[in-house]
């Protein structure tokens, strides 16, 4: 019960408050939403190489935690491939302008209907994205309980700026602000169900927790390393994301050395 109250804190919690705010302070949030997201890469980054990765070894090896790092990399690489054939992209290794560029909706239009569809398509990318911080956040929990619940808040500072990315064209699109609040909240929920598989493959052995940590670590870093940061500068125009992903790690830290430990 602990591990589904958590992500529902990380996932339904940060999206939906992340819709909110786009809902209460307007849809021209980009830059914003850049900062926040490269600030929330940056506390992520930091749990993966002070936690999750430490962990993933000690529990097994250094070679099965790379290995499981490359295959999340690799989830990922193929869920983003997905998405850009679904969504007519002509190029899937472009750096885009906007956010609604970079969560695969390239011939996006400016017309509401285009924005409406944009929204769409990010909340079936950023769903997907959800699972496997779900799968990190369940194995934690189940492993160990401090470290679970400071995963969740990190996740759920994650999903705040994702939740202003997805709400932000459904409102420009011409959804009321009510139904674009809760459809970031329901969409928050797939790390739920990420959250519980993790729980299930973390009770069968240590090793199992070691492979969902690693696999875990390797989706977050490519989503943090290969988009969300380069995207970031790119949406900014500057490289204040840059200074902010820095303090997001040093946060990171702090908050680590308070709360895991």
């Amino acid at each position: 019960m602990n591990i589904i109250l958590m992500s529902l804190l990380a996932g339904v919690f940060g999206m939906g408050l992340g819709g909110l705010l786009t809902a209460l302070v307007g849809s021209r949030t980009e830059r914003m939403t850049s900062i926040f997201l490269s600030f929330a890469g940056g506390v992520m980054i930091s749990i993966v190489f002070l936690e999750l990765f430490p962990e993933a070894i000690e529990l097994s090896n250094v070679a099965v935690a790379v290995v499981g790092l490359i295959a999340g990399a690799v989830l990922v690489l193929v869920l983003n491939f997905l998405m850009d054939r679904l969504s007519n992209a002509k190029s899937e290794s472009k750096l885009h302008e906007t956010f609604a560029e970079f969560f695969h909706s390239s011939d996006m239009i400016s017309k509401k209907s285009g924005m409406l569809r944009s929204g769409m398509i990010m909340l079936f990318a950023i769903g997907l994205h959800n699972v496997p911080e779900g799968l990190a956040l369940g194995a934690a929990g189940h492993y160990d309980a401090s470290l679970g619940l400071a995963l969740a808040i990190i996740i759920g500072l994650h999903n705040i700026p994702e939740g202003m990315a997805v709400s932000a064209p459904l409102i420009a699109g011409g959804l009321s602000k009510v139904k674009s609040v809760a459809i970031t909240f329901i969409v928050g929920s797939t790390t739920v169900i990420g959250a519980i598989a993790g729980y299930l493959i973390g009770g069968i052995s240590d090793f199992a927790v070691a492979i969902s940590f690693s696999i875990a670590c390797g989706a977050m870093l490519y989503v943090v390393l290969g988009e969300i940061l380069p995207q970031s500068i790119v949406a900014s125009k500057d490289r204040v994301p840059t200074i902010f992903a820095l303090v997001g790690i040093i946060v990171g830290m702090l908050f680590i050395e308070l709360v895991a430990h």
